[in-house]
């Protein structure tokens, strides 16, 4: 299998606080991983570090994607390579339609433009897929959306930019049963043996449609534990409890 991220000693920090303390991470295409931990574990810094947040500062370790070191990359060439990342709470840009944001977002990924047709055709299609209005798509990006709907949009943006590695940063979360699978459906469709995806969540709902290959529990700046998918049951059973005492 080909290495897509490669996290190494990854140490990180918000203004004077050490966040992430030494964390390691591989993934290959092909693969979903999922990153759980409780509150203030870091998980959400992990995603943000990757695509290079400027609100967090790397103070040592090294982060590669296909086996090129990013860490001087910024935020836009990192994108560029074919990382992607959904958000917890998608902010709501007026001024600027569903549909152009997504072509916009993809002439700058792809280098290239779009041709019109196919892309307005693909887009209603997934949009059908998704459940979601396809009027939708000439409202201004997340305006009036509701929870549900902003999260749909970013499953969206996925789907039709492709990226290479796919980070979802809770999008499950405020989710009634039915988005959960929504949501679900869309990870299935996008991922194939070329790409991978790291999910972040507090739960497991999300994941009974997936295949998983991979759990990591974080704690504290560091996944202390590894396994398959069984661990995320295990946590919803018993939470994180045992594993704050290892640390």
């Amino acid at each position: 299998m080909d290495n897509l991220l490669e996290i190494k000693n990854l140490h990180v920090s918000a203004g004077e606080k050490e966040i992430l303390k030494g964390l390691n991470l591989k993934i290959y295409k092909g693969e979903v991983h999922v990153i759980m931990g409780p509150n203030g574990a870091g998980k959400s810094t992990l995603a943000n570090v990757i695509l290079n947040n400027p609100e967090y500062t790397r103070t040592s370790g090294d982060v590669f994607f296909e086996g090129d070191n990013i860490n001087d990359l910024r935020t836009d060439e990192r994108a560029k390579k074919g990382i992607f990342m959904s958000f917890q709470s998608p902010e709501e840009i007026p001024g600027i339609s569903v549909q152009n944001f997504i072509k916009s977002a993809k002439v700058a990924v792809d280098g290239k433009p779009v041709r019109i047709f196919e892309y307005k055709k693909k887009l209603e299609q997934t949009m059908s897929d998704l459940n979601m209005n396809k009027e939708y798509s000439s409202r201004d990006l997340n305006v009036g959306f509701s929870g549900g709907e902003k999260k749909k949009n970013e499953i969206l943006q996925m789907l039709m930019l492709e990226p290479k590695l796919a980070i979802l940063d809770e999008t499950d979360s405020g989710l009634d049963v039915d988005a959960i699978k929504t949501v679900s459906k869309g990870i299935n469709m996008y991922h194939n043996n070329n790409n991978g995806v790291l999910i972040i969540t507090h739960g497991t709902k999300i994941l009974e449609n997936l295949k998983v290959d991979y759990v990591h529990i974080l704690v504290d700046g560091q996944i202390i534990k590894t396994s398959d998918g069984n661990l995320a049951k295990e946590i919803e059973k018993n939470g994180y409890e045992s594993y704050k005492e290892v640390k």
